[in-house]
């Protein structure tokens, strides 16, 4: 709680700032002192005339670093002449320009792009011609690259006259002869050696790297183990065409976490509040109507129980139970299943592993429970309904066994299914959330009335 007061105050100090009765010169060195998330906070709450006279004061770079970090860029830009807005999202990042032009119409955005120099224009249009599920849309061309024939000083050199343009400097990509990726030199080592070292003996040649046309949640699996900040990108021929930074990376990862997430609910992917309600309805709709499909057939099941119901009316009572701890482990097993399949060097022994070991959960979890539910059934039904009390104890007893195997099923329903859609190369996550709910709510319908049928009324004569 004190560090948002401090941040409000910061933000309000930016605020006051801007609005004091300054020179522009000092209003400029005085904002230098602030961070460009904070300013771009502040920025929010000041009016559009402040907001215009502001930019100019500050110049398209600095404004451009603020730029990226507004929550809305695509509000801010509208309100500038399409001349001041490219030269603006000129000056940003390519992965940032890029995520900016996204939140225009096409119209304007091949407008901004045609008045961007060359190379910026270039390097949009290199990410923009990427999948969105590729790793190279979430690249950044903001790197410095040296070739692996220079000297000391020759690399210092390079570094400081690419360091004007690009500053992620911490890295030092190298190529070799045929600009091929070679390697990498830390910027400590750099700065360390000696006129007389060789820079051979400071590249690091083993350095991880992804491919362009990478998957994303593939190359999130190449590249977590590695405390780096940053990764290069390269082509098929070996070329480097950019980097992803830790930066990326995170937003790459809650990226994925949020579509996950949303595939788990059954959409085609994480909806936001500026989507049109036919936009929403589009997302939900496919898995809804298979549900619907799934749900008749499981009520289907249900009534070739009637004689179940119309004999043994209690059991009804208890047939949520069953249904909630089902879809409960369910979907326990699945979370866990699905954590355990982003790791793709899975042997099958490990994976076969795994299932007995979800199996036993399911086993001991049910029996634990089932034993509650017998004993807490058994006196509730005794006590409260005042029925006999060997026949209340016999209902418990179905309850609880229901139950048990409910959750022993469940727990392998939740495995097996997300295991299945990987082996076929569908997306598990997408898949089984809303699927495996259905069938544990099938699995416990069957065991719970086929258990009430074979021993209550079959078996021991049972009825009401």
């Amino acid at each position: 709680m004190e560090n948002e007061n401090e941040t409000r105050n910061v933000i309000e100090e930016i605020v006051q700032l801007i609005r004091a009765d300054v020179s522009d010169g000092e209003l400029r060195a005085k904002l230098e002192d602030y961070h460009e998330s904070d300013i771009a906070d502040a920025i929010e709450l000041i009016t559009k005339e402040e907001r215009k006279k502001l930019y100019h004061i500050l110049g398209a770079e600095k404004a451009s670093d603020i730029f990226a970090y507004l929550e809305d860029p695509e509000e801010f830009i509208a309100e500038l002449d399409i001349r001041s807005a490219a030269k603006i999202i000129e000056n940003m990042d390519a992965d940032d320009a890029v995520d900016v032009l996204e939140e225009v119409d096409e119209e304007t955005q091949e407008k901004i792009i045609s008045l961007m120099d060359d190379e910026s224009s270039r390097d949009i249009q290199l990410i923009q011609s990427y999948e969105d599920d590729e790793i190279g849309s979430k690249m950044t061309t903001n790197f410095v690259k040296i070739r692996n024939n220079l000297t000391i000083k020759e690399a210092m050199k390079e570094l400081i006259k690419q360091a004007d343009e690009n500053d992620n400097i911490s890295t030092l990509y190298v190529t070799d002869a045929e600009d091929k990726f070679y390697g990498v030199v830390d910027l400590k080592d750099l700065i360390r050696a000696r006129d007389y070292t060789k820079l051979e003996t400071l590249i690091v040649t083993s350095y991880p790297y992804v491919l362009d046309h990478d998957k994303i949640d593939v190359s999130i699996e190449k590249i977590k183990d590695y405390a780096e900040d940053s990764i290069p990108v390269l082509n098929e021929e070996g070329n480097i065409l950019g980097v992803i930074t830790s930066q990326d990376i995170i937003e790459v990862v809650d990226d994925e976490m949020g579509d996950d997430y949303a595939k788990l609910a059954g959409l085609t992917s994480e909806e936001d509040l500026k989507e049109t309600l036919g936009e929403s309805m589009k997302k939900r709709l496919p898995w809804l109507v298979t549900l619907l499909l799934l749900g008749l057939f499981v009520s289907t099941i249900v009534g070739l129980f009637e004689t179940v119901v119309a004999e043994l009316a209690i059991v009804v009572c208890f047939q949520s139970l069953i249904l909630d701890m089902a879809g409960n482990v369910g979907t326990q097993s699945l979370a866990v299943t699905i954590r355990v399949l982003m790791d793709e060097q899975l042997k099958t022994s490990e994976k076969v592993k795994f299932i007995f070991k979800e199996m036993r959960v399911g086993f001991f979890n049910g029996l634990l429970l089932g034993s509650l539910a017998f004993l807490g059934i058994g006196l509730y039904v005794t006590l409260f309904k005042h029925y006999p009390t060997g026949f209340s104890f016999a209902v418990a007893a179905c309850v609880g066994g229901s139950l048990w195997l409910a959750m022993i099923v469940s727990s392998l329903v939740g495995t097996l299914v997300p295991m299945f859609f990987h082996k076929i190369k569908v997306d598990p996550a997408v898949a089984s959330g809303p699927l495996i709910t259905t069938v544990n709510d099938l699995v416990a319908i069957v065991t719970y009335y086929g258990c009430a049928w074979i021993f209550l009324i079959n078996l021991f004569h049972m009825v009401q």
